[in-house]
Formats: C-alpha cells, sequence, structure tokens
C-alpha cells in the first residue's frame, strides 16, 4: 500500500498504565477524524507494543516510505533530543528508500495552554474566577535545564493571561513539588489554587501530580490533557511543519 500522503507515526513514551495507551490512541483517532485521508499510526519506546521500529518495519512493507515521526512529548528533554533519533535511525538503516522527518515536540503552543484550560473549566472553574485563581502547573519533571527553563516560561507567560498566579511544579527530578507549589500560593494569600497537569496522558508520574493536589487542599484538580481537541489539531500543526521542513526536524535515509 503507498501512501498518498507522509504517514504521521505518532510516537509516546509508553506506560504499564493501561490508561496511557488508551489515551494515545484516542489522540489518534481525534487527529484522523480532522484530516481525512490522512494515516496515523501510533508506536512506543517502551512498555507498551507496537514498538516504534516495528511500525516502521510494517510500513516499510507495505511501501509507506514517506513517515513524518512526531514525538509526543511536552517539551524536549532526552526522548526528543536522543532515544527518538537512535530509533529513527536504526529503522532507515534497514529498510533502503525509507524516508523518516522527525517533527518538533508539541511545546510549547498556545494551543496546549487553551487545552490547559479547557481541563480546568470542565473541573469546575469558572471564566469569571480567573483573577482570584492562582494556578499550579504540574509537570512530569525532567532532568534537562531546557526543559524545566520551558516549563517556567510557560507559567510566566501564562500569568499575563489574567491568572492571579501560575507556578511551576513537577512529580519528579526538579522542585518544587505539586503540593509544596500549592501551599506557598496558599501561603501568599491566594484565595482560590487549582493544579493544571501539563501532561498528556495518565500514569504514575500524573497520579503523584494528583496526590499533592489532593493533599495540599487544592480547591480545583483538573484532568490531563488527554485527547483534547487543541492537541489533536497541534499534532497536525506539527506534521503540516515537519513536511513544510519548518522547525527542527531531522531528515533520515538509508
Amino acid at each position: 500500500m503507498t501512501s498518498p500522503t507522509p504517514t504521521l507515526l505518532v510516537i509516546a513514551h509508553g506506560s504499564r498504565d493501561p490508561r496511557h495507551a488508551a489515551t494515545v490512541a484516542a489522540l489518534c483517532a481525534r487527529a484522523r477524524s480532522l484530516r481525512a485521508g490522512l494515516r496515523v499510526e501510533a508506536a512506543f519506546l517502551d512498555f507498551n507494543a507496537p514498538r516504534v521500529g516495528q511500525v516502521l518495519d510494517r510500513l516499510a512493507a507495505e511501501g509507506a516510505h514517506d513517515i513524518v515521526a512526531l514525538p509526543l512529548l511536552l517539551t524536549r528533554a532526552f526522548h526528543a533530543k536522543a532515544d527518538i533519533p537512535a530509533v529513527l535511525r536504526e529503522a532507515t538503516a534497514r529498510h533502503l528508500g525509507l524516508r523518516v522527518r522527525q517533527a518538533e515536540v508539541l511545546g510549547p503552543s498556545p494551543l496546549l495552554t487553551r487545552a490547559l484550560e479547557r481541563r480546568l473549566y470542565e473541573a469546575g472553574l469558572r471564566p469569571g474566577d480567573r483573577r482570584s485563581t492562582g494556578v499550579v502547573l504540574a509537570s512530569a519533571g525532567s532532568t534537562d535545564p531546557e526543559a524545566i527553563a520551558v516549563i517556567a516560561e510557560i507559567a510566566r507567560e501564562w500569568r499575563h493571561t489574567g491568572w492571579c498566579a501560575v507556578r511551576p511544579a513537577f512529580a519528579s527530578a526538579s522542585l518544587p513539588r505539586t503540593e509544596d507549589a500549592v501551599r506557598a500560593l496558599r501561603a501568599e494569600g491566594v484565595r482560590r489554587v487549582a493544579v493544571a497537569p501539563y501532561v498528556i496522558a495518565p500514569g504514575r508520574l500524573p497520579d503523584r501530580i494528583a496526590h499533592g493536589a489532593r493533599e495540599a487542599g487544592a480547591d480545583v484538580l483538573a484532568g490531563v490533557l488527554g485527547p483534547a481537541p487543541e492537541l489533536a489539531r497541534l499534532l497536525l500543526r506539527r506534521y503540516d511543519e515537519a513536511r513544510a521542513g519548518a522547525g527542527k526536524l531531522t531528515a533520515l535515509t538509508a
């Protein structure tokens, strides 16, 4: 089978939590519904099947030789810089003529902050609550300084859209933890504190964020981004940018 346009290969990290793979599947389904005729495949780096190499082998066998590989990541940390390029290089070395372009990671993007606000409003906040609400932007965390700096900058920029305060927090690797950021906002006199998980799918680290929010008495705990329509549109935007040669993408050929 030959694809009329490049296949979109969404590469997720993977998790032992079955909710992770189900969320990735739902997000890919939403992207397909927004772009008729686009072939969207999902693959995982670890824990879940199919793995990235398996999907690329199958696509090559089917004659789908033009691929846009999109890391399902919110920051450009180790997986986007090292793991994913390595597995893509291995696949192209196995298949003569296989062309794989690595798209940019999802964040930062205004579409992501819109998705965060969607989840906050779904959790019970009202648009009129904005000026009296402090938000904890809770991400998974990373040892990569670039990724940490990006989260801090997103929090600063989001604060300027009318929230009382926006503070970054991390479930692992970095500080502060979610519960500490909630308590810090309380200590500053913020009346209402909401926690917005800056994560795509459920799993161990998102559960840690939720536990910290509840332990510290946050007023509102939003859901993970999941298959939000803004996220699906962002997948397609990164796909289109990679096809057009914009942004930092990697062209890999055997």
